[in-house]
């Protein structure tokens, strides 16, 4: 197992469990959505159970058109919400006001997506009806 030690993990082990390259990984970490916790003595990057979590919203948002700014921006203000801090009431106002924006964008993508995959499943069973008739265009 590439598990280091019960809270790290290898970047390997990452990748499979988020289903990401190990490029993608690094992609994001170079882009500053996501940092190894820590690296080992041979300087390998180390993630923990709250990386995973962070790179699976990375994942989830990515397929929904977000640029990888707006990942940022959402992943900063889910931080700032996080962090135990006190926060003005202003200050938590525009934090949740910043992650309702992202929900409600979310949400309509979800919707398209739906419209596609109704799209895609009718074209599916059109030709699915096509060949159990073998062919023929007449029913």
């Amino acid at each position: 197992m590439s598990t280091v030690s019960c809270e790290h993990m290898q970047i390997g082990e990452v990748a499979a469990r988020t289903e990401l390259s190990l490029r993608t990984i690094r992609h994001y970490e170079e882009s500053g959505l996501v940092a190894p916790s820590a690296r080992s003595r041979g300087g390998f990057r180390l993630y923990t159970e709250a990386d995973v979590a962070r790179l699976m919203v990375i994942r989830r948002m990515k397929p929904l058109g977000f640029t990888l700014d707006e990942m940022r921006d959402l992943l900063e203000a889910v931080d700032r919400l996080d962090a135990g801090k006190e926060l003005s009431a202003d200050e938590r106002d525009e934090l949740l006001e910043r992650v309702r924006t992202y929900e409600r964008a979310a949400s309509e993508q979800v919707a398209k997506v739906r419209v596609q995959l109704a799209r895609a499943e009718e074209f599916a069973l059109t030709l699915r009806t096509r060949l159990d008739r073998g062919g023929s265009p007449e029913a």
